[in-house]
């Protein structure tokens, strides 16, 4: 059956989209086939090499041993004389065939498979014998035909042959040019999630001037044949980056073919069987290759003083505004503890949330930064947080450690200066700045130390701007002196808050559908009560018990409620921000368009991503931008990683990145894509699609 569906696949792809053209296709014959023997006569229990070659009609093709996504490989049954053995085929190296969305693997024009045959010890020279195939082939176009052959060939058989014709023996060594060689060094591989990483461990291919590599796996579906391929010859040898395929769960073995081509040779075939194991990390193709520890560091400090300035950032600076109002008149010391608190808490918050991703990509996870809104129950109990924080500036009840004003401690002040960091951290987290998406894809690619060290630069330059402001005395005398001014604009401030725990239910909606929106609902009216009881309780000056059964009851309900957010996720949504006509990205999706000679925008985002959401409304809905679209019939693919995506994540890693927001222009025919700037502007999209 599983030999089967390769033709069911072929011939349910070829009907639908070539139905008109189908009439134009004659009933002649797309490949001609016959057997050719290297000698015509062989000794008794001697071996001659016997070639199958396929005469392909132009824009037709065949299969290799592996066909790929579709199609089936030439089959080829023996009928020999008594005691006479017919070897396997030798199979040249196939090229890549990408078919839509598809990729095969196979030949067009005239491609030789070699088989060996032996014939028996007691075969009587002087007498011939005929051997017999039936061949069958798929061939395919726009359409898939499959045909067959009966093909006989006379073998005389002689104690002594002759030399074989030198125009015949020419053509059977320029067929065995073509056969793979097995390689003599080691190859290991290692799978991480949907990324697959291959090692040739041949050091003297970084003298070869390699131009090009590709692996075509033995096995079906270990790979995604249509996905990319990325490699690079380091001066430990090549290093290659594929996609795994949907049948491979937990390789224990991975072998193919790669074919290499280079300024000194136009292809070399080499045969490999690798084995689990160790694989150097894939060098970044651009500037990011030449980074070194010192500079990423130096990146990620710029980076975090730049992050404050991002959309994502922006409600944590009502936060910010108060923490400043509060602190005019206040003694010198208790303004510093503060300040130095703030910054504490933001450069552990970051260290602590980066020695996260790298242990979790370490153990194999496929994941990026901003992975923890990718999380349903992170998403709720992060709104709660927002919403419980935006009750106290209103004045529904005081907790002294997130309070401000004459009220805080010395102690409060500081834990709450503490905590204001973590806070600014977890909601800056899932955004890049300008020059962080280098820094993270260095750190990443690093030992656990040297990533730490880049996590600690970027929390340094985060905390930067608010612990100057705050350890400058002259700063901070012109701001106005505290009073009554401070309780309303204490009130004002909530409402960023509560923007903000709308944008992430409305993100929880995205993830999980409106169901359980509800529950979170449920579970803001829970903590609001059991708030405004304690808010209650302190306006009396008093202790109450039903304060306490409030508190209870609350936790019981969040405890109950909150796991279930963890839902799957429906069809993504968030193509839907954007009114450009659209579709979900995949890799076949883009294969496909790139295959038409399409130009493609790739948008790759996530609703928890507040930077992204800015980009998409200042400048994919811009009129410039949507003519641009227009004119130049540029197909927009979304790629949502609101909610963890294997897809997407490979797609990040592939153009060495960590985190959304990404924007891809991939012009017809282009080799690669243009990456486009984080904060996105009108002009740097219709400037990238007029380059064509």
């Amino acid at each position: 059956m599983r030999r089967i569906l390769p033709w069911i696949a072929a011939a349910l792809f070829c009907l639908a989209p070539v139905a008109p053209a189908s009439a134009q296709i004659d009933n002649l014959p797309k490949v001609h086939a016959r057997l050719i023997a290297e000698h015509g006569t062989v000794a008794p229990g001697g071996m001659v090499t016997v070639a199958l070659e396929q005469v392909i009609r132009d824009g037709w093709h065949t299969y290799w041993r592996n066909p790929g996504d579709a199609g089936q490989a030439t089959d080829v049954q023996w009928t020999l004389p008594a005691g006479w053995h017919a070897g396997a085929i030798a199979w040249p190296a196939p090229k890549p065939l990408p078919v839509g969305p598809l990729m095969d693997y196979g030949y067009e024009g005239r491609p030789w498979l070699l088989m060996p045959i032996t014939a028996p010890g007691d075969a009587k020279p002087g007498e011939s014998v005929t051997l017999r195939a039936a061949v069958t082939w798929l061939v395919c176009k726009e359409v898939c035909i499959p045909e067959d052959a009966t093909l006989t060939l006379p073998l005389a058989i002689s104690s002594a042959p002759p030399p074989p014709d030198p125009a015949i023996a020419a053509q059977f060594a320029a067929a065995r040019d073509l056969l793979p060689t097995q390689t003599p060094w080691p190859a290991h591989f290692q799978q991480s999630g949907p990324a697959l990483k291959l090692f040739l461990a041949a050091p003297a291919l970084s003298q070869a001037d390699v131009k090009d590599a590709h692996f075509f796996p033995y096995d079906e579906g270990t790979i995604s044949g249509i996905a990319p391929q990325h490699w690079s010859v380091t001066d430990k040898g090549l290093v290659m980056q594929l996609a795994s395929g949907k049948t491979n769960a937990g390789l224990h073995a991975l072998s193919g073919v790669i074919v290499l081509t280079s300024a000194s040779a136009p292809q070399q075939a080499m045969a490999i069987a690798a084995a689990p194991g160790a694989v150097p990390d894939l060098p970044a193709s651009s500037s990011e290759a030449e980074l070194t520890l010192p500079l990423a560091m130096l990146f990620a400090l710029l980076g975090g003083i730049i992050l404050n300035l991002m959309p994502c950032v922006l409600p944590i600076l009502a936060m910010k505004a108060l923490t400043f109002a509060s602190s005019s008149g206040r003694e010198q010391r208790h303004v510093l503890q503060e300040t130095a608190a703030y910054g504490v808490g933001a450069v552990l918050a970051f260290v602590a949330l980066g020695g996260v991703v790298v242990a979790l990509r370490q153990g194999g996870a496929a994941i990026g930064w901003g992975f923890q809104l990718q999380e349903p129950i992170v998403v709720a109990a992060f709104t709660l947080l927002i919403f419980a924080i935006g009750l106290n500036l209103s004045g529904v009840f005081e907790v002294p450690t997130i309070g401000a004003g004459e009220s805080l401690t010395q102690r409060g002040g500081a834990w709450g200066a503490f905590f204001t960091g973590v806070l600014a951290v977890m909601v800056a987290a899932p955004c890049t700045a300008p020059f962080m998406a280098a820094a993270l894809a260095f750190a990443l690619s690093q030992t656990a130390p040297a990533a730490l060290l880049v996590f600690f630069a970027l929390g340094i330059g985060f905390a930067a701007p608010f612990v100057a402001i705050g350890a400058s005395s002259t700063l901070r005398r012109l701001l106005p002196k505290p009073g009554g001014w401070m309780l309303i604009l204490k009130q004002v401030l909530a409402f960023p808050m509560y923007g903000t725990a709308l944008w992430l239910a409305w993100v929880l909606g995205l993830q999980t559908g409106a169901s359980q929106l509800v529950l979170l609902l449920v579970c803001g009216l829970a903590l609001a009560f059991a708030l405004w009881t304690i808010g209650a309780v302190q306006r009396a000056n008093g202790r109450s018990i039903y304060a306490w059964i409030a508190v209870i009851l609350a936790a019981v309900a969040l405890e109950q409620i909150l796991p279930q957010l963890n839902a799957a996720a429906p069809a993504s949504a968030h193509g839907q921000i954007v009114s450009l006509p659209s579709q979900p990205y995949s890799d076949t999706a883009l294969a496909s368009l790139r295959a038409q000679h399409r130009a493609v925008f790739v948008d790759a985002t996530a609703a928890w991503c507040v930077t992204c959401l800015v980009n998409e409304k200042v400048a994919l809905e811009n009129a410039d931008v949507r003519r641009a679209f227009d004119s130049n019939h540029v197909a927009l693919l979304i790629a949502d990683w609101t909610r963890r995506d294997p897809a997407v994540t490979a797609l990040l890693t592939a153009h060495q990145r960590t985190g959304v927001p990404l924007y891809l222009y991939f012009a017809p025919d282009a080799s690669g894509a243009m990456v486009l700037p984080q904060i996105l502007t009108p002009a740097d999209v219709v400037k990238a699609l007029q380059a064509r």
